[in-house]
């Protein structure tokens, strides 16, 4: 399991802009279709803003028409935590980074095969580590 990383509220305001501390810290949710990666093609590893926690392989991502970056599986089940959300008056499954706990998107039971689950993922929680191409 990753090596847990506790800051201050002050201290994550020093390092994230305020929409990521919005959205990461305070659990909060960008407008749909406004992410930087809800329509990115780019291939990598999609990393916790906040920690670097490697959370979502490039190759399960896919287009869920929600206008969230959409996942079927993380890297590793043991580097996102998930939690009941109540919030809004629904019940929803609330996606967070192990490392952190910073708030990443909620996920559903209604992705595409092999998991049939989507992660719906903010992507102002997100930074993308692009693979290098090699050199052949």
């Amino acid at each position: 399991m990753p090596e847990k990383i506790v800051k201050s509220d002050k201290e994550w305001r020093d390092v994230l802009t305020p929409e990521q501390y919005r959205i990461c810290r305070k659990k909060g949710t960008e407008r749909a279709f406004t992410g930087t990666y809800h329509n990115c093609k780019e291939k990598g590893i999609y990393e916790c803003v906040c920690c670097g926690n490697p959370l979502f392989n490039s190759e399960t991502k896919f287009d869920s028409g929600t206008g969230w970056p959409s996942f079927w599986s993380p890297v590793s089940a043991e580097n996102v935590l998930t939690e009941e959300d109540r919030g809004f008056f629904m019940v929803r499954t609330e996606v967070l980074c192990s490392r952190c706990g910073a708030h990443l998107g909620h996920v559903f039971e209604d992705g595409p095969p092999p998991t049939n689950l989507r992660y719906c993922i903010n992507s102002a929680a997100l930074k993308l580590k692009e693979e290098t191409p090699h050199a052949g």
